[in-house]
């Protein structure tokens, strides 16, 4: 299967053309590098590490998927048997300030890309979701048949219930046998163990982790905790952080169930531990595993926060035979190499 993938300079897409190229699969990648870094040649800087990684070379074009003819040349031009989506402004308090490019960015993009892959008859759609969809969760852990779209707290989040409906929509209609799974993730952190690609927020980061590393490092004075009254086990707010390892591979293994399958219809799966840890572990974690004291203060709860969310990932074990193999040390391990072997990101390269 050649697989083409959107938005694959970024954070979670390099990881997983990464492991899509060890498992065997061709890619065609593309970008648009509005989260991402190109070198002075117009090249994906994180994709040229992947390369340099894997030995093997990888066919990357510049594009903006909401430009439906930049789009087309390359279904034109290009072989391809299935998409990753991952194409998306991401920022959950930019979304909030910016709700209108939000929604013509995320869901323009995705209509582009699902009416390419219908004119050129390629069925496998594999969609970049978001634990968000579930908003105030009902209960915990929550798993894939609790309810979506209710009490989500910004546009960001919209976006992505929007884009579940409308993929469930396309892939109900009448003889069109498409493939869709729509993966939900948790709080994606760490890198690759290499040190060579890893997230590279650019200016302040909107997550904890990456805020954590930084001012282990040096670069931010103190970590902000908001909040630290919550109905926790010890006051400060629950998250499933997952490697992002892990979760690049549960791409690969969606791949492979449609490849075995050949007809699934359209189907959903939490990518996340299943285990919450609490804000004050995260940064005792990450004290260990870079030796560092990490400064902190307490502030107000933001607004539209939630105690805990984490998931039942059962169903993904079940079905697509994956389950996360990493924890929090190799997590906070691999975020730190990461951070000291690239203190500016993917520029100090």
């Amino acid at each position: 299967m050649r697989v083409l993938v959107t938005g694959a300079a970024g954070f979670i897409g390099s990881h997983t053309v990464l492991e899509l190229l060890n498992a065997g699969y061709d890619v065609i990648c593309i970008d648009n590098f509005s989260n991402s870094i190109a070198d002075e040649k117009g090249e994906a800087v994180s994709l040229t590490r992947v390369s340099q990684l894997t030995g093997k070379q990888i066919p990357f074009k510049k594009c903006d998927v909401c430009d439906e003819k930049e789009l087309e040349e390359i279904f034109k031009t290009e072989k391809i048997d299935a998409v990753i989506h991952f194409a998306a402004l991401k920022a959950v308090g930019e979304s909030v300030q910016l709700p209108l490019a939000y929604y013509r960015n995320n869901i323009v993009a995705s209509l582009n890309l699902i009416a390419m892959c219908k004119k050129y008859e390629v069925r496998n759609f594999i969609f970049s979701s978001s634990a968000t969809v579930y908003g105030t969760p009902e209960k915990l852990p929550i798993d894939e048949s609790c309810r979506v779209g209710v009490g989500i707290t910004n546009p960001y989040g919209q976006t992505k219930y929007m884009m579940e409906q409308i993929l469930r929509d396309v892939g109900a209609a009448p003889g069109e046998n498409w493939n869709m799974i729509l993966l939900r993730y948790f709080n994606p952190v760490g890198a690759h163990p290499s040190g060579r690609i890893g997230e590279d927020p650019k200016g302040v980061p909107n997550n904890l982790m990456p805020y954590v590393s930084q001012v282990a490092i040096g670069k931010l004075p103190v970590l902000t905790i908001y909040g630290d009254q919550w109905e926790t086990k010890d006051g400060t707010g629950v998250r499933d952080f997952i490697h992002v390892v892990d979760l690049a591979k549960g791409h690969v293994k969606a791949l492979e169930r449609m490849d075995k399958k050949g007809s699934i219809g359209t189907e959903v799966f939490n990518l996340g531990t299943g285990t919450g840890y609490s804000v004050k572990e995260m940064v005792t974690a990450m004290e260990k595993a870079s030796g560092r004291t990490i400064p902190s203060k307490v502030g107000p709860p933001r607004v539209g926060d939630i105690a805990s969310v984490y998931c039942d990932p059962s169903l993904a074990l079940e079905k697509l035979e994956w389950k996360a193999e990493l924890g929090l040390e190799e997590m906070c391990r691999d975020l730190w190499k990461w951070q000291i072997d690239n203190p500016n990101g993917f520029l100090a390269a």
